[in-house]
């Protein structure tokens, strides 16, 4: 889609252009089995995450509308935007999902609560929701690492402010619109982009919210832009676009390479329910012998991940939500307990994970690279006086970890995903329309 007067495309059109032409032929197949292994995780970490996500279901039912979509683990179809409210909430609920590292995003919440709502609505084939998601990861990836943790360093969540955008073409793809109306609505999101990370202060629910919220935000940005309102196309690299109002930096050109590079292959499954910026210590402190002699530790950490997960009052979180969020506390309960899982975070109030977490400091380490994919060292000190070093090159669960496939359908399993909607999703190509695929999740009741 030409600009006005033989400019250059504007970056929106670029990619509006790019994601309505997409097809699957285009895309290698390592990026279509990463897009299918994320979806994987995702549907299962939504699974798990029903009891931690009562508010939005409870909105979401209560918004109503026609029966377009499921609420994942519940009988209830509802409007498409409600829905994607409900599961993109669900997905993030554990903060048990996968990361970008780039762009410090987590894609596929947003992603996939909104492929599937607008998929369902459309009645769209298997194959058309895939593309889709592959577009809308290809977006929310690119836009978040076009600045490396610029959106966190203004206390804005990367996922939430990149989400929208990507859950708007998502849901323009599939309700079959054209270049023009999709970079209307792409410019109508970028009037949602935001989340606040103020949450890191007082461990309250927003964070679990932003997914949700972005990609409810998106589908109505893509139905305003349908039924003929307007938006910028300069809303990403504009004067006041995404990165000029909220960053001061006018002019960045995310879409450099699209297609070539595929960002989906690039994403790491988490496995723990924690922050992402401090996996890599959680892997590192599985390493240590003798934890139970463990007198002291000091974490080497990466600038721009120590105010996000160390600091003043991080060694006693007042919620679960924030013990998440604690580089400390999670090193302490991995120490004491060999492992880090959802059960973890149901009790902060242990004293014997305190008392260790009071011992546990941090030193800030100028590691090159973005701190998602920072290496993992912890220097040990036993109460014999002994020290020693544990360490890891970078955390579990990234792009080129041979055990990510069974991670992902170890996670989905036992967080109570069945088994057949795993095989559908291995298959979603194949299907003749996603319906098929929710019906299975819209029996899941309840998950311990």
């Amino acid at each position: 889609m030409a600009a006005p007067g033989g400019a250059s495309p504007t970056q929106a059109a670029t990619l509006a252009s790019w994601a309505l032409g997409l097809t699957l032929d285009a895309v290698p197949e390592q990026a279509v089995a990463a897009a299918s292994r994320h979806l994987i995780d995702g549907f299962g970490c939504a699974v798990a995450g029903r009891p931690h996500a009562t508010p939005a279901i409870e909105v979401a039912l209560g918004l109503g509308g026609p029966p377009q979509a499921t609420v994942i683990g519940t009988p209830h179809r509802v409007g498409a935007p409600a829905a994607a409210l409900a599961n993109g909430t669900l997905v993030h609920a554990l903060d048990f999902d996968d990361t970008h590292a780039g762009g410090l995003v987590h894609a596929t919440a947003p992603v996939l609560a909104t492929a599937f709502a607008v998929g369902e609505e459309t009645a769209a084939t298997g194959e058309e929701v895939l593309v889709a998601a592959l577009a809308g990861y290809e977006t929310i990836c690119r836009l978040g690492a076009a600045a490396p943790h610029g959106f966190h360093a203004r206390g804005l969540h990367a996922t939430s402010v990149c989400g929208v955008l990507a859950a708007a073409l998502v849901a323009a793809r599939l309700y079959g619109m054209t270049p023009p109306q999709a970079v209307n609505a792409l410019g109508v999101a970028g009037s949602q982009a935001g989340g606040l990370l103020e949450f890191l202060s007082t461990g309250a629910d927003t964070k679990r919210l932003h997914p949700g919220l972005a990609a409810h935000a998106g589908i109505l940005a893509a139905r305003l832009a349908r039924a003929g309102a307007t938006g910028p196309g300069t809303v990403l690299e504009g004067e006041h676009g995404l990165y000029g109002a909220l960053l001061g930096k006018a002019g960045l050109r995310p879409m450099t390479g699209l297609g070539e590079v595929w960002e989906v292959t690039r994403i790491t499954v988490k496995p723990y329910p924690a922050c992402q910026l401090l996996h890599a210590a959680l892997d590192a402190a599985a390493t240590v012998h003798s934890p139970q002699d463990v007198e002291s530790v000091v974490a080497e950490v990466h600038p721009d991940a120590a105010a996000i997960v160390c600091g003043p009052g991080k060694d006693r979180p007042r919620t679960p939500y924030e013990a998440k969020f604690s580089l400390p506390w999670s090193v302490a309960a991995m120490l004491l307990d060999g492992e880090v899982g959802v059960r973890t975070y149901e009790r902060v109030d242990r004293p014997e994970v305190a008392a260790l977490a009071g011992r546990i400091t941090h030193e800030v380490v100028a590691f090159p690279g973005v701190a998602a994919d920072q290496p993992g060292r912890l220097r040990v000190r036993y109460a014999d006086g002994r020290g020693a070093v544990a360490q890891v090159p970078r955390s579990s669960g990234g792009p080129g970890d041979p055990g990510i496939d069974e991670l992902v359908r170890r996670k989905a399993l036992a967080g109570g995903l069945p088994v057949a909607v795993i095989e559908r999703l291995l298959r979603l190509r194949e299907l003749p329309e996603v319906t098929t695929l929710t019906a299975g999740l819209a029996a899941v009741q309840e998950v311990s």
